[in-house]
């Protein structure tokens, strides 16, 4: 087996002991060097970034759900239905305008400090933060002050994640065995469909079993408070980690403000890779929180059968992960992103008909497709961003990217999608998905590696 950084547990003489003071077996022969060792430290780092992605997005996608199915008519003032959902679905972005500051703030320890601190910092913020929403009272109990606490704490919750998937990403990729990097890195991407299975099948199960009053007066708080037990095991996990040999060689000269370095030396590559991320993110999020609301509000299609289709949707995002992270591995990122960028536009073509023609089967075909190429883009992409920046500023750079991406593709998506159907334009929503595929290719073409751009 390759002794890659994942396999020397961080890269220290003692962690390697037990392999290299290996006894002698009965017979009075050497005993060959155990191997269980370093598997179970790759477990263990896999897990850590498995399980705290999964539970960073089940809190996240749970506000997406909540924002789509009920925030609109709790915590916003009286007007018309689909300003309410206007609202609701700007509280929802939010939280993608918190992320770049989580991104600078975390990643500033995170390349200064270590990965492990920072990971379970951001765990613990994002954890609370969804705790509480579940506990807030509605507008009809304390008026504008509820619109503006539910700001607040979606604000803590991108917060948090804005420092939680650059870190997650590095934990897998910095520990992986040479010609494993996409697959490891996949790890922490896995937990978006897991997180998403988890927070809409929580949903789907509340909907069948509770009467739509009882849902709205309080089944909808159960996911929100549910999640402080996910944050404790997640806590327990990420306590057991130790730090990667890659961050452990760069911790001997750190950067004193690693934003400055990435704005004075990287910026055009931060804006270039930034641009390789939107179509991931509008792909989910117009496939998720918008064709839910749309589907259920304007077309008045069934909430739990829509539901149930997005669950199944959801395997064709994990399917594309675990494709494309392998492929990529074989063939490189790159290459595997510009064609789940094209994947993208072919959806964008297919979108608003697909959705406008109420048939289960052909809405489930398109958000399939839709999740595929979500995948496709997202499998690789820790992979392509960690290679494009040098380790003292890395945590902070693939932060930064990952959440500006975010901003254009996952919060203006939605928001802009909402705009034009409310205005009779439902059939441009799909050009969305377009624009947001070939900015992608652009930012794939732009994009050099720090290392041969100085």
């Amino acid at each position: 087996m390759s002794q890659g950084p994942g396999l020397a547990g961080g890269g220290r003489q003692g962690d390697l002991a037990p392999f290299l003071n290996s006894k002698v077996d009965s017979t009075g022969s050497p005993r060959q060097p155990a191997l269980m060792n370093p598997i179970r430290q790759n477990a263990r780092v896999l897990t850590a970034s498995l399980v705290g992605t999964s539970i960073e997005f089940f809190d996240f996608y749970i506000f997406g759900t909540a924002a789509a199915l009920v925030f609109g008519s709790l915590f916003f003032p009286a007007q018309s239905s689909s300003a309410q959902q206007m609202a609701a679905f700007m509280s929802f972005g939010l939280a993608f305008i918190a992320r770049p500051l989580g991104a600078i703030a975390f990643g500033h320890f995170g390349d200064r400090v270590g990965r492990k601190a920072t990971l379970v910092s951001s765990l613990m913020l994002m954890g609370l933060s969804t705790v509480l929403i579940g506990t807030l009272p509605g507008y009809a109990a304390i008026g504008i002050i509820a619109p503006l606490l539910l700001c607040t704490l979606r604000f803590g919750q991108g917060f948090g994640l804005g420092g939680e998937w650059g870190g997650a990403a590095l934990l897998a990729v910095e520990n992986a065995p040479k010609g494993w990097e996409a697959r490891f890195g996949a790890a922490p991407q896995m937990g978006a469909p897991i997180g998403f299975l988890f927070s809409n099948g929580l949903f789907l199960l509340l909907g069948l079993s509770l009467s739509q009053s009882d849902f709205i007066a309080w089944g909808w708080r159960i996911p929100f408070l549910a999640s402080a037990v996910l944050v404790a095991v997640g806590l327990w996990i990420r306590l057991r980690i130790t730090e990667t040999r890659q961050f452990a060689e760069a911790a001997t000269s750190p950067v004193a403000v690693p934003i400055a370095e990435v704005f004075s030396r990287h910026l055009v590559l931060l804006l270039a890779a930034s641009a390789g991320v939107v179509s991931c993110f509008a792909n989910f999020y117009l496939s998720t929180a918008f064709a839910l609301s749309y589907g259920t509000s304007t077309l008045h299609l069934d909430r739990q059968t829509f539901l149930a289709i997005q669950l199944g949707a959801d395997l064709f995002l994990a399917l594309g992960i675990v494709l494309s992270a392998t492929a990529a591995d074989r063939y490189g990122a790159k290459r595997v992103i510009a064609f789940g960028a094209l994947l993208t536009a072919l959806v964008g073509v297919i979108y608003a008909p697909a959705l406008l023609s109420k048939s289960y089967p052909v809405i489930f075909a398109m958000l399939a497709l839709s999740q595929l190429a979500m995948g496709v883009n997202y499998g690789p992409l820790s992979l392509w961003l960690s290679q494009l920046f040098p380790v003292r500023v890395r945590y902070t750079a693939i932060s930064l990217a990952f959440t500006i991406g975010g901003i254009i593709g996952g919060a203006l998506s939605p928001i802009a999608a909402q705009a034009l159907a409310s205005t009779g334009h439902m059939g441009a929503v799909g050009g969305l998905l377009v624009v947001a595929g070939l900015l992608t290719l652009v930012g794939l073409k732009l994009a050099r590696p720090a290392s041969a751009a100085e």
